[in-house]
């Protein structure tokens, strides 16, 4: 049976719909890459080989996202997992599965769950959480989510690196990997991770 790997993309929330509009008007796009979603998330499967499934859920109007709606799309998935299963959530994304694995008893066994940038209560960010905000606990996330795995960029301008730090304190068995220069993790390649994951097998 081939291990499954779910990664959930990141997206953008806002307080209401003018700012959503607002952000739509003055968004900046630079290359065509933007909207054939080139980046490690589409070369994942193939870095990893066809001993895994890599699973890329399209995740509820991301432009403007709900945490309800997530869960809701969410849930629909669980049924087609199989225990032993990776997750991994880029962005706001990671903050999904935290907050999901936080408040849920997950009906599958995980193996690891890899957060990568992902914000803790968006404090310096520009961004509004809306209803992704995490409980005061995530106590059930550390029992369920299996080997607990936080990437975050030093010099990730969309989600500071207060936010990994943050994390870690609520979180004391993660494993952090804090790499200097990788911004956002919105490259092309992301070989640490293709290479966690097959150690996890």
């Amino acid at each position: 049976m081939k291990k499954q790997i779910v990664v959930i993309h990141g997206g953008d929330s806002f307080d209401t719909h003018e700012e959503y509009i607002s952000f739509l008007k003055s968004f900046e796009i630079d290359s065509l890459k933007y909207f054939t979603g080139n980046n490690w998330k589409t070369t994942l499967q193939e870095r990893l080989g066809s001993d895994f499934e890599v699973i890329l859920p399209r995740m509820p109007n991301p432009f403007d996202a709900r945490y309800a709606e997530w869960k809701i799309w969410f849930d629909k998935l669980v049924p087609f997992l199989n225990d032993g299963v990776v997750l991994v959530g880029h962005s706001l994304g990671g903050i999904f599965l935290a907050k999901y694995l936080s408040e849920n008893e997950f009906q599958k066994i995980v193996t690891a769950t890899i957060l990568i940038s992902a914000p803790f209560d968006g404090e310096g960010d520009e961004e509004s959480l809306v209803d992704f905000t995490l409980p005061s606990s995530l106590e059930l996330f550390g029992k369920q989510g299996g080997k607990i795995i936080i990437y975050h960029s030093k010099d990730d301008t969309s989600v500071l690196p207060i936010q990994c730090e943050k994390y870690k304190k609520a979180l004391p068995n993660a494993h952090i990997m804090m790499p200097e220069d990788r911004g956002h993790f919105t490259q092309e390649e992301f070989p640490e991770l293709v290479q966690n994951i097959k150690n996890l097998s």
